[in-house]
């Protein structure tokens, strides 16, 4: 299948309506995803990027139907990571001179990948590849989200073709950002930001500021996975520079385990607290052995502030806050608030041991935290009340 994007720009890509996992098992796509190739028709004809490794003959038999494999001049390799890459090794077996221009980084890259040394081009900001009556310039973009990756923008046409930047897993036939359900787009949008380029934000700030100093017109924004923005393509730029300045909005999300309910109890509780405290902030409640990990990550980041809470066990937290921690930490969030909470029975290290995780992840620790023995009783619920109006009050 292929779809008319612009003038002589054509969608080959791939729609994958069954994906629910991505970079492993790390990453979770309710709505499924797209991998957004493009063939670009002028004097000389251009693909850039191609599809992930799974769909790599597919991609190849329907890019036939489009075009003669060797009427294509060059390849353009945005980023090396497989969902972009993946059909590369299958395509140039049947065309193994055509020329990949790509940076530096993803020659390594896709060295390491694929183990050839095909006819790679190296190019660097500001270079251009001219296929006849208009340009590629090409913009390395790096960090967003690996070393390796590049935007290039596509004169007279106005189209930047962006790779992973204001992407978002999102499976679509419509393509285009103006068909689709805006709230599920943003929605996703904002989860695959929070998620994947959270930790480079300063790199996304930079890079926004670098493309419009090129004072370039804009007119279309092609990314590599999702739709593509046709209908006011700066909208998506700037939500990104709002979500790049340690975004946060009037939330307070509260993230807990338990393993007989008392913890459980402790974080409504909690909840109650703040909000008797503050009638005006969003209080969420997500028990993360049970929620997707990645739709807590989402909330976080539109946090201000966020409670953890595990019991101990084993002179320590249960797994699914371990884990939660561990993606926290390396994410890097900055100008949010936190504290710790969690029921014990006898050594009670893990409310000192969910400080410690949130302070290493950049938080900043409100309180010495909140333990309570066995099964909270009236008592010490009352006490995780006031804690919670106390919380709510130092974060107001």
């Amino acid at each position: 299948m292929s779809i008319p994007v612009k003038n002589t720009i054509t969608w080959v890509g791939k729609i994958d309506w069954e994906l629910r996992k991505f970079h492993g098992e790390e990453y979770s796509t309710h709505r499924g995803s797209t991998y957004n190739s493009y063939l670009v028709r002028d004097e000389k004809t251009v693909l850039v990027e191609t599809v992930w490794t799974p769909f790599a003959k597919e991609f190849v038999q329907n890019l036939q139907k489009e075009i003669a494999l060797d009427k294509i001049d060059y390849i353009i390799a945005n980023h090396a990571e497989c969902d972009h890459s993946g059909a590369l090794p299958e395509l140039m077996r049947l065309i193994p001179d055509t020329p990949i221009y790509c940076t530096a980084n993803a020659v390594k890259s896709l060295k390491g990948h694929y183990h050839q040394d095909w006819n790679f081009k190296i190019v660097k900001s500001g270079d251009r590849l001219n296929i006849g009556s208009k340009d590629f310039i090409f913009i390395e973009a790096p960090m967003l989200h690996w070393p390796d990756s590049m935007f290039c923008y596509l004169t007279e046409d106005n189209v930047l073709f962006s790779s992973d930047a204001f992407g978002q897993h999102y499976a679509t036939e419509h393509l285009f950002n103006d068909l689709v359900d805006q709230a599920e787009l943003f929605q996703e949008c904002l989860k695959y930001y929070a998620n994947i380029l959270t930790p480079f934000s300063a790199f996304v700030d930079r890079k926004i500021k670098e493309f419009v100093s090129l004072n370039v017109p804009l007119d279309m924004i092609c990314t590599s996975h999702g739709v593509i923005w046709r209908d006011n393509p700066l909208q998506i730029v700037t939500k990104y520079v709002e979500w790049a300045a340690d975004y946060q909005e009037n939330q307070i999300t509260i993230i807990y385990d338990t393993m007989w309910g008392g913890t459980r109890k402790m974080a409504e509780a909690l909840a109650g607290g703040i909000t008797e405290e503050d009638k005006e902030v969003t209080v969420k409640i997500y028990n993360a052995a049970r929620s997707d990990k990645n739709d807590i990550i989402s909330e976080i980041f539109k946090s201000k502030a966020i409670v953890v809470g595990s019991p101990t066990i084993n002179r320590g937290i249960l797994s699914a806050i371990a884990g939660i921690l561990e993606e926290i930490r390396g994410l890097g969030f900055k100008n949010k608030k936190a504290a710790a909470f969690g029921t014990y029975g006898w050594s009670g290290e893990s409310v000192a041991m969910i400080a410690e995780r949130l302070q290493a992840g950049g938080f900043t620790i409100i309180d010495h935290g909140l333990k309570e023995m066995w099964n909270p009783d009236e008592q010490s619920l009352a006490k995780c009340e006031a804690f919670g109006k106390e919380f709510g009050t130092q974060v107001k």
